[in-house]
């Protein structure tokens, strides 16, 4: 069992990328993040999570992806992954696969960020100052995918010098062998934490 106890003062649940285009069948990644999606039980976990924060009185603050057609006009290198994201319009703003999954939408007392272009959600956004406005130390992080945004918000989280802790059931991957990687290498080497939902409902003081 965790040693760590998590105060509603100072702890947030970042929920990484909870989109139409990731978890609603009709989304445009559905057909290729579906099948883990289904292993990892993610879905029924994110509920779990979500509405036993809420009962706990933890902040929930939203880390939407975002893009259209400006996105990258000031990066001479774009990668191939985020062109083919362009291309296929994949989370573009304004469109119906860019907006929250419905059974995990937001809330009026939750916080949104502003949303990041790349896996990183703390560039280019205001997710530090909104951090800071609401006194939060300790970020608790879910949501999609395990290796990519939810890893990279974890890494940057932690050269800010926040407290960083990872849910390993209640993050997915495209794939078995890059979700193993992320919660058995990544997730221990950048997170103070590794948890499941259950213990971090457990350790919230």
């Amino acid at each position: 069992m965790p040693v760590e106890t998590y105060s509603t003062r100072d702890t947030a649940l970042l929920l990484v990328d909870l989109l139409n285009d990731f978890l609603d069948d009709e989304g445009k990644l559905a057909g290729r993040i579906g099948p883990m999606l289904e292993k990892t039980n993610l879905k029924e976990n994110l509920k779990r999570l979500i509405n036993g924060a809420r009962a706990a009185g933890v902040k929930i603050i939203y880390v939407p992806h975002g893009l259209h057609e400006h996105s990258f006009d000031d990066v001479q290198h774009i990668h191939p992954r985020w062109q083919w994201a362009m291309d296929e319009k994949v989370f573009w703003i304004g469109e119906w696969g860019a907006d929250f999954y419905e059974s995990f939408a937001p809330r009026d007392e939750d916080v949104i960020i502003s949303r990041h272009r790349t896996f990183d959600s703390f560039v280019n956004t205001d997710m530090i100052p909104k951090l800071k406005e609401h006194g939060i130390e300790k970020v608790v992080l879910a949501g999609l995918t395990s290796h990519t945004c939810v890893e990279s918000a974890g890494r940057h989280a932690l050269e800010e010098g926040f407290h960083v802790t990872f849910l390993k059931d209640a993050v997915a991957e495209f794939t078995e062998e890059a979700h193993n990687l992320a919660i058995s290498i990544s997730y221990p080497t950048f997170g103070h934490e590794v948890l499941t939902v259950d213990e971090f409902l457990g350790s919230i003081g």
